[in-house]
């Protein structure tokens, strides 16, 4: 489902791109929601993992995340990003504020 421009990007160090989730239109009584009301959607999906940060040695440091996992970004912050008319999120990996196990 990625794009082909998003297929050749990779993020460095310990940056994550993220595709946030959709925001709700509707309640579950099926009421239309205002898009002033419907909030910041805070979930997100990982496309992109880089390598990792380097410690004082220079190897790698894990990531935290990989590709398809489901996070909870913090409300601010964060570098917009679009690739062929989708917007896409870069957050460092620390800046994840924890992932939802499936």
């Amino acid at each position: 489902m990625a794009s082909m421009a998003l297929k050749v990007f990779r993020p460095l160090a310990d940056r994550v791109l993220v595709k946030r989730f959709l925001p709700e239109t509707k309640t579950k009584g099926g009421i239309m929601l205002p898009e002033k009301s419907q909030g910041k959607v805070l979930n997100a999906t990982v496309v992109a993992v880089g390598p990792g940060a380097k410690n004082d040695k220079g190897s790698h440091l894990p990531m935290s995340v990989k590709i398809g996992d489901k996070v909870l970004l913090p409300e601010y912050g964060g570098m917009t990003v679009k690739f062929e008319d989708n917007e896409y999120f870069l957050f460092r990996d620390t800046d994840i504020l924890g992932k939802y196990d499936e």
